[in-house]
Parts: structure tokens; sequence; C-alpha cells
């Protein structure tokens, strides 16, 4: 099929190079950032791709209704917002574009390490108050650590790349077997548990991840340990997460994503709490906790990773009509 004749969707907004690079492809775009997912099933026949982020999920009535859909391309690493087996069971190729935010992701984990351990944030905020506080703010080193990753993915390994310049052990559980490389070395989940001092989530959100990081998980581990994630909020009990903070068993948190954000990452609240816009217990602690980090979601959005996200998804759709 000629490039000209093929429609895309746009139902998010993206770096605008996305849109140029279609358009000078042949490609024919057109954009509808503010209709409902009904009003946008009604008319999605008419498409031959969809461009997203995470406004709503493609579900198996959205892709019912998808009837000459032959692509999905989401401007993110993730997929969990799509029906990805049954879209590929009608032959409908997914597109996303982990390689776009991977760097950004690995600098913002090692930033919020560093804050948690060195105590940055509250030492800051300390000053400002007045406080000329040191000993209270005395902080730990990484040098000697062993820091554990679970997911040695684009994120992962971008991760433990960039931990190469501390004078640290770096290990890694996953599920793929034999993908170690010079920057880190596989373990199983057990030893990970036996010798980390921090750990960092790098997983997608799956029925395999879910809730997997509990109050059972926390407890395995050996040592009291510090805790990243920036991967998906709801891979964490909060609830569990927060006992073990206060227990010491987690030393300190540094969470990019949190269990009640809504699927499409625009908002806290899941929308039966947004309109009460009550606070879960859990929550509240970690909102007053002086040893917990919290970012809205922006370990992949930097300025750099905007361009590159777009990039990578614009590259992919044009290699699928090359090799077509």
């Amino acid at each position: 099929m000629n490039t000209k004749e093929i429609n895309i969707l746009h139902i998010d907004s993206n770096h605008p190079l996305l849109w140029e690079q279609l358009e000078n492809g042949g490609f024919h775009n057109e954009a509808d950032f503010t209709s409902t997912k009904e009003e946008v099933e009604a008319k999605i026949h008419n498409y031959h791709g969809i461009v997203i982020r995470s406004r709503f999920k493609i579900d198996k009535q959205f892709l019912d209704k998808a009837t000459n859909l032959q692509f999905i391309a989401r401007v993110g690493a993730g997929l969990e917002s799509i029906d990805c087996d049954y879209a590929t069971s009608k032959g409908v190729h997914l597109i996303a574009a982990p390689e776009g935010n991977r760097n950004a992701v690995g600098e913002h984990a090692i930033g919020m390490l560093l804050s948690l351990m060195n105590k940055l944030n509250r030492a800051d905020r300390l000053v400002r108050e007045g406080k000329w506080i040191r000993e209270g703010n005395r902080g730990y080193e990484l040098e000697g650590k062993t820091v554990g990753i679970i997911g040695y993915g684009n994120m992962g390994k971008s991760f433990a790349k960039k931990l190469r310049g501390f004078d640290v052990e770096v290990i890694f559980h996953d599920l793929l077997e034999n993908i170690g490389d010079e920057n880190a070395q596989q373990v199983s989940l057990s030893e990970l548990q036996q010798k980390a001092d921090v750990l960092s989530l790098h997983l997608p959100w799956t029925p395999e991840t879910d809730k997997m990081v509990n109050a059972q998980f926390i407890n395995s581990f050996a040592k009291p340990f510090w805790f990243i994630n920036t991967s998906r909020g709801k891979n964490v009990v909060t609830d569990d997460l927060v006992e073990a903070l206060q227990s010491g068993k987690i030393l300190g948190a540094g969470l990019d994503v949190l269990e009640y954000e809504k699927l499409s990452f625009e908002d806290l609240f899941v929308s039966s709490r947004a309109q009460s816009r009550e606070i879960p217990s859990a929550l509240e602690y970690l909102l007053q906790a002086e040893n917990v980090l919290l970012t809205p979601h922006i370990a992949g959005w930097t300025f750099e990773s905007h361009a590159k996200l777009a990039q990578t998804i614009v590259d992919k759709i044009i290699l699928k009509y090359e090799q077509s």
C-alpha cells in the first residue's frame, strides 16, 4: 500500500517532529485530542494506524471497531493500556519506544538514589527554614554497596550502565536467561535478595508483576535496603511499603510512580477517589515521610526524551511499511 493511502489518527499530543516526519513520508495525519473513547470508536474504522500515549485503553471493544487498523504506536515504553494479545490476533502491529526514554529513566533513578542516600531534599528544606543541621543530615555513600535491579530491559540496562562510575557491585534478576553484560551480573531472585543494599525496579506492569513488591517479598531481603521505583506503581503494595519504611526494613524510597495513578498517568487518583479527593493513609504517610522522595511519573519525561520517543516511533512506523 502506498503511504499516501495510510490514514493515521493521533489521539494525544506529541513532539511535532512525529507529525512532520510522517507527513513528509507521505502518510496522512489527523488529530483528535478531545473526543471520548466512544466517539473515537465510532470513526476508528477510517484509519490504518493510531498514535497514542495513554489517554484511554485500547480494549477488545475498540479493536473490534477498528476494522482497518494495521498498527498501534504508543509513544512510551509500555503497552499495558492495550489488549496486546487480542490486537495481535487481529493482525495489528504493536509499536512502542522504550529506547526513546531509557537514558532519562536511568539518570532519574540515579538522581533519586543519590538524593535519598545523602538526604539532599531534607537538608535543602531545613536550610531554607534557617536550620543548619549537619549531624542530622549525615548521609551514606554508594561505594561498596550492592545494587540489585529487577527487570533488565532498556531501562534496567540504562541504570546499570550509569552505575559504572561508582564503586559498586551491580546484580540483576530477569525472567529472560543469559542476558548479563559488562555492566551487571545476572543472579537468581533469592541471591539478589540476600546481597542487595539497593533495589531498583525496571519492570512492566503485567499480571505477573502486579503487587509483586509486597510484605513477603520485602521481608525476604537479608538486609535493610534503599528502594527505587521508576517502573509502574501497581507493581508495589503501598501499604506494605509503608510498613517496611516504618520498621526500617526499607531505609528510604524514591518513587516516580504510585499505585493510585490513573491509567493515563495524567492524574494521581483513580476516578472514584478523584471525586472525593480522599487520600489513602499509606499515601498520607509517603507525603510526610522525610526518607521518601516523590516525583509525578516524570523519570522518562525530559525535553530530550520527548524528541527521542517521537523519533523512535516515526522510524518504526516507516520501517514497517518499507518492509511490507
